[in-house]
């Protein structure tokens, strides 16, 4: 199970933003790397404890452990839609949220090597967007939810998740 280094970069490049390098290293170093190849793909194992570390090293600026994985999903988003995979994503879209949420599910995809995706329409502006065999906490994917669907002009948007086993949720998703 593996997740793009992509990822990786993005939480050591936020925590060195927020925090100074020295954090930045100390993040870098819970994933048992010295350094990340943007084009590789590494295990979610070496991955979990450094979003951990970065949780804990930004909880106090940003407020709690909810608000800190928020802010960490925010920008893996930003990465992701930035990268070749990403722009492929906005491009789908269109600047529709409704095709950005369904291109979302397949798109995971491209991203990591586990669990499956699925949307669940419940209105014109609204979804549950279910995700099976995920390992982050549900605040992390709130956060990469919000930021994909406030990129393609979504406005006013509600994501809450909810956990329905230990690595199963589901987001109700609103704009």
């Amino acid at each position: 199970m593996c997740i793009r280094a992509r990822f990786f970069l993005g939480v050591a490049g936020v925590v060195g933003f927020l925090q100074g390098e020295p954090a930045r290293v100390k993040c870098l170093a819970a994933s048992g790397l010295k350094d990340v190849s943007a084009a590789d793909l590494y295990p979610v194992t070496r991955f979990l404890p450094m979003a951990a570390e970065a949780t804990r090293l930004l909880r106090p600026q940003l407020g709690d452990w909810e608000q800190a994985l928020r802010y960490i999903g925010t920008q893996a988003t930003v990465d992701f839609l930035a990268s070749m995979f990403g722009r492929d994503l906005m491009n789908a879209a269109a600047g529709n949220p409704w095709r950005m949420l369904q291109h979302m599910a397949e798109g995971y995809r491209a991203a990591v090597s586990y669990g499956e995706r699925s949307v669940l329409w419940t209105g014109d502006h609204s979804a549950r967007f279910v995700m099976r065999r995920d390992f982050m906490p549900a605040p992390y994917h709130e956060g990469v939810l919000q930021a994909a669907l406030e990129a393609v002009g979504a406005q006013d948007v509600q994501v809450h998740g909810r956990q329905l086993s230990l690595l199963d949720t589901e987001y109700d998703v609103s704009w």
